[in-house]
């Protein structure tokens, strides 16, 4: 690995965007509860494309929210499709996938992170919390992209 080209020009945004990023996943992480865990990774994923690359069509505030209800409505019903063995399990957890990206792609509301929302409610199941709690991260990290975009850049 080296150090990309780019940096010593960036550094200073590097360094500040990987901040912003920290503050707002603490204010974000501090709303999860430890049961929500499941959809961390999806909600640092889509931290990670606000902050390093804003310009992106997947890191506008709609497809955020928009993503992440997909994800939320999809994982939502696949969980309650009966899977008890594995076999069915694997099959419906793929499925909350699937049929997650058909939809955002369908609706224009692309956002990867949001499959991995889809998958985690998939497994863990709905819950009127877990519900309160994506659409909560989401739309702080929309407000964040929303008012913050004009000091950031795209790092990669």
């Amino acid at each position: 690995m080296r150090i990309r080209s780019e940096f010593r020009l960036l550094w200073k945004h590097y360094i500040y965007q990987s901040l912003l990023a920290t503050f707002v996943l603490v204010i974000v992480l501090l709303v999860l509860r430890a049961e929500h865990a499941v959809v961390v990774a999806s909600i640092g994923a889509t931290a990670f494309l606000v902050f390093t690359i804003p310009s992106t069509p997947t890191a506008k505030p709609r497809r955020i929210v928009g993503g992440h209800i997909i994800g939320l409505l999809t994982g939502s019903l696949c969980a309650l499709l009966p899977h008890s063995s594995t076999a069915t399990s694997v099959i419906v957890y793929s499925a909350s996938v699937g049929i997650s990206m058909f939809l955002m792609v369908t609706l224009d509301a692309e956002h990867p992170p949001a499959s991995g929302t889809a998958l985690g409610v998939a497994i863990t199941g709905f819950s009127p919390a877990l519900f309160l709690t994506v659409i909560t991260a989401s739309i702080i990290l929309a407000l964040a992209h929303r008012y913050l975009h004009k000091y950031l850049r795209n790092l990669t």
